[in-house]
């Protein structure tokens, strides 16, 4: 249903000529357009909040040390006292907490990094652990296998090998590629008769202590399920021998 109102029809030259019996007609207003109205805008958050949960509070990290402080005319406690007024100033019912950051003289890194770390924030701590090893890939030399000095090293240092834990290695290192059966390190690195002779079952645990020396290198000696062991050169690995074999060369 439509809007309608009575318009009289005003005295004009055409209204004198005709009868004043005239009926007053009905004229149609259409209805007034609507104006848009901007949406009502929530207060900015500062990121979603999980469901069944409530912002307690927030954590501010501020980078800036003694030094770059005193140059602009202020030490960290009186920085401190103003961040802590300007609040109790904004929500008087507000709790503060100040904590400050301590790191060894001359620490690298930008300031608000060594704060975050300091105060174990989750990120930077995540960061941090993600960092690690690849800084460890950075100072990384590889595995040096020096056959002819019957020597191992591990990123430049010695990987402390016994006798018997280099024999096996090596004897692996020079069958390199080919999966090496129990039995076969056996008869050729034990001899019949002595003391400590292993079994199949405890060549296990040789090589098991074998790997744990080798650190992080340990893969490069292989486990071939069911059958035996095989060493893999990897690209971090370099193998050193004489030109001419040595007498223990097989």
């Amino acid at each position: 249903m439509s809007l309608a109102t009575i318009d009289r029809v005003r005295p004009t030259t055409q209204s004198i000529i005709q009868p004043a019996t005239q009926p007053a007609r009905l004229t149609a207003v259409a209805p007034a357009p609507q104006v848009p109205t901007a949406p009502v805008q929530s207060a900015p958050r500062l990121r979603a909040i999980p469901e069944g949960t409530e912002a307690r509070g927030f954590v501010l990290y501020v980078g800036v040390d003694e030094f770059k402080a005193a140059a602009a005319g202020v030490d960290l406690g009186q920085l401190v006292a103003a961040l802590k007024q300007l609040t109790t100033e904004l929500v008087p019912s507000a709790e503060t907490h100040a904590a400050v950051a301590l790191a060894p003289t001359g620490a690298g890194g930008r300031d608000v990094d060594v704060v975050r770390l300091a105060l174990q924030d989750p990120t930077a701590l995540a960061r941090h652990r993600q960092a690690e090893p690849e800084a460890e890939e950075e100072h990384r030399i590889g595995v040096i296998i020096d056959l002819t000095r019957k020597h191992v090293t591990l990123d430049g240092q010695p990987a402390g090998l016994t006798y018997k834990e280099f024999e096996l290695l090596q004897f692996l290192v020079l069958r390199e590629g080919r999966t090496v059966e129990r039995a076969e390190l056996i008869s050729g690195l034990w001899v019949a008769g002595d003391e400590e002779t292993p079994s199949e079952r405890t060549i296990d645990v040789h090589v098991r202590r074998l790997r744990s020396k080798l650190g992080v290198y340990e893969d490069i000696v292989r486990t071939v399920r069911g059958a035996g062991y095989r060493f893999d050169r990897h690209a971090d690995v370099s193998v050193r021998f004489a030109s001419t074999p040595s007498p223990d060369f097989i």
